[in-house]
């Protein structure tokens, strides 16, 4: 039983990095080099802790992104 929970828990891992990969691919970053991702990040984790305007901002401009190929 330990196997299949392990082995399930790596695919749902799988899966999920492949998604979050594909938002860097969807936003236009494929070819931006790993650090200035990164960085981009960290910022925006600072920015969406500091400022609830700007979760709200940024979820609806990603909302409308998602809404141009029906996701």
């Amino acid at each position: 039983m330990s196997r299949f929970a392990t082995s399930e828990a790596r695919k749902k891992d799988t899966r999920e990095n492949i998604e979050l990969g594909g938002l860097i691919v969807k936003a236009g970053l494929r070819y931006e080099k790993r650090a200035l991702l990164l960085g981009l990040l960290l910022d925006g984790r600072r920015r969406l802790q500091e400022d609830e305007t700007e979760r709200s901002r940024l979820a609806q401009i990603g909302a409308e992104a998602f809404g141009h190929d029906g996701q």
